[in-house]
């Protein structure tokens, strides 16, 4: 009887090989008594392990693919942060003892830190600061042969671990390895979108997967569904690889539509752009052919960076490359979405709210700290001048809100044109909706707005009152909710009316269960996943929009849920 290990699949394909078991030399770091006047030789210990973690990372930076060198260089950056030095330094001096135990405190502070926010992107990077900080105990490690994963011939296994940095996914890539499954991680960690990326079959989260798995048995695993299977029969095997075969007919379906239009039957064309979360994920964009990015987050762009700012001229160099890269196809850029709970700057001085989802975050956050903001708008204007750029405001709620954003971005545009900078000064500026509030108060920003975007993730968790990370209520996170359907409809009617294009960027717009559902709602501008832009493509092609906003009429009048969902299911 075949065993059966649940996870979640990250990257998709289906793949057979051998296990192997990644074991780390730096698992088991224990506490060792040190004299305080051998501190600062255990702090001189620390300096020379982020020597050599930053050695080795630059020669795995160097043999990636240009696309994922990006993965390794956020955490060549991490290594340049002083902050790890400095925690560890201040734990030594309190609690005398070894350098490398001090550095394991650091790492779990900072992963207890990462782990309290509310955002699941960014609960995220507590793997980045533990990859970081492992790499450097193992360059600690003097009795570690060097990179002894190297030596072994791992052509067609499939690697088991506790975790993996990008580092070792690059690595084992070209160890041709078939697939990899790790005990932690999520749809959101760098090393899952690095796998992704360079096309290895994953599942994450599967817990205890190590403990049940034997090196060298034969495993199966299934990367869209999250599924390890071990001790299978052929029969097994054969519905798999008749699976497989099914699942890449379907893609090479999809691809034949790729430089189609994205057009309905009665000829009514949709654009459909993308997300944006890290740099090095634009070559999955122009895979699909995108008409462009219709958010590109820029937080994570701060975060990555582990507590050190970026100033304009670097950020101004990000944003711009991103103009070339996109070829004339727009680049809408929202502002700083952080605050209360999600902080990239150690030195700001705002206070942690006890409900961060309700604190000071996104343009609240970005009007207490203007220098932050200001330096943000510079770059996005210097960077308009080099092809087409929207700025994008997030979590709008009152019209004071936008006027003194609109009153920055006016001066911020002063100081560039004395200072000789180009700019776009006809660049489009639009507004998310993400707040009940703002919803209701569609029409005042559509009309002072060039565009807005729905942002659904938080729409609906305001609408309904539901933390959707929070397990014991998000159950009731339902994006079919009549209020949340007409709050959508009511904006998209709103930006019509005042001649203002409206997009949504949120994951409804991901789910191609809900196209026809949007598009009957009006919605003419989508911003996806890569990964199902073709799939909705494929559905607007065979939908017609006329057809489904009279459908849709029938679902604005429910107040269940279930009729809704029901109604839903059957629109064609």
């Amino acid at each position: 009887m075949p065993l059966i290990i649940n996870g979640l699949g990250v990257s998709r394909g289906i793949a057979q090989g051998r296990v192997h078991l990644l074991k780390r030399s730096h698992s088991n770091v224990t506490r060792r008594e040190v004299p305080k006047e051998q501190i600062p030789r255990e702090v001189e210990r620390i300096r020379e392990g982020i020597e050599a973690a930053r050695e080795k990372l630059g020669r795995i930076r160097d043999m990636a693919r240009e696309d994922v060198r990006g993965f390794i260089e956020a955490h060549l950056l991490m290594l340049d942060d002083a902050m790890l030095v400095d925690m560890s330094t201040a734990y030594m001096q309190e609690h005398p003892c070894n350098a490398e135990w001090a550095l394991e405190q650091t790492r779990e502070k900072l992963v207890r830190e990462f782990l309290s926010m509310d955002d699941p992107y960014l609960r995220t990077r507590c793997n980045d600061v533990s990859h970081v900080i492992r790499t450097i105990l193992e360059c600690m490690d003097s009795d570690q042969e060097e990179e002894p994963e190297a030596k072994k011939n791992l052509t067609g296994s499939i690697i088991v671990a506790d975790d993996l940095t990008p580092a070792d996914t690059v690595s084992l890539r070209h160890q041709n390895i078939a697939a990899f499954v790790t005990q932690y991680g999520s749809s959101m960690s760098h090393t899952a979108v690095l796998a992704r990326s360079l096309g290895i079959p994953a599942v994450v989260g599967t817990h205890n997967a190590a403990d049940w798995l034997r090196e060298g048995e034969d495993l199966l695993i299934d990367g869209r569904g999250g599924t390890l299977l071990c001790a299978t029969g052929e029969w097994l095997i054969d519905h798999y690889r008749d699976y497989q075969r099914r699942e890449n007919e379907h893609q090479e379906a999809l691809e034949t539509i790729c430089d189609q239009p994205s057009i309905t039957r009665d000829n009514h064309t949709i654009e459909l752009l993308c997300n944006l979360d890290l740099v090095e994920s634009i070559e999955h964009i122009h895979e699909v052919n995108a008409d462009g990015i219709g958010l590109y987050r820029t937080e994570f762009f701060y975060l990555d960076r582990a507590g050190t700012k970026a100033d304009t001229e670097e950020q101004y160099h990000v944003y711009r490359d991103l103009v070339h890269r996109l070829q004339g196809k727009p680049l809408t850029i929202r502002t700083l979405d952080l605050g209360a709970d999600k902080e990239f700057d150690p030195d700001y001085q705002g206070v942690v709210s006890p409900n961060p989802a309700l604190g000071l975050r996104a343009i609240r956050r970005s009007l207490q700290d203007k220098p932050t903001f200001l330096a943000q708008l510079a770059a996005i204007l210097r960077a308009s001048a080099h092809g087409p750029v929207q700025l994008m405001l997030p979590m709008l709620t009152t019209a004071s809100e936008l006027r003194d954003a609109q009153a920055l971005i006016r001066r911020c545009m002063d100081s560039l044109k004395r200072e000789g900078h180009e700019y776009d000064a006809d660049i489009k500026i639009g507004g998310m909706i993400e707040v009940p509030a703002a919803a209701l108060n569609a029409r005042f920003f559509a009309h002072e707005l060039d565009f807005l975007s729905i942002g659904t993730n938080d729409l609906i968790q305001y609408t309904l009152a539901i933390d959707r990370v929070d397990n014991q209520v998000n159950y009731l996170y339902d994006p079919l909710h009549p209020a949340v359907l007409r709050l959508i409809h009511f904006t998209i009617k709103a930006g019509r009316e005042a001649g203002a294009p409206v997009a949504m960027c949120g994951e409804m717009a991901s789910n191609p269960s809900l196209t026809r559902l949007l598009l009957g709602l009006g919605l003419r501008e989508f911003s996806v996943s890569p990964t199902v832009l073709l799939e909705i493509k494929q559905i607007i092609r065979l939908s017609s929009m006329e057809r489904l906003k009279e459908r849709c009429k029938k679902i604005l009048m429910c107040s269940d849920s279930g009729e809704v969902s029901d109604m839903v299911a059957r629109l064609h």
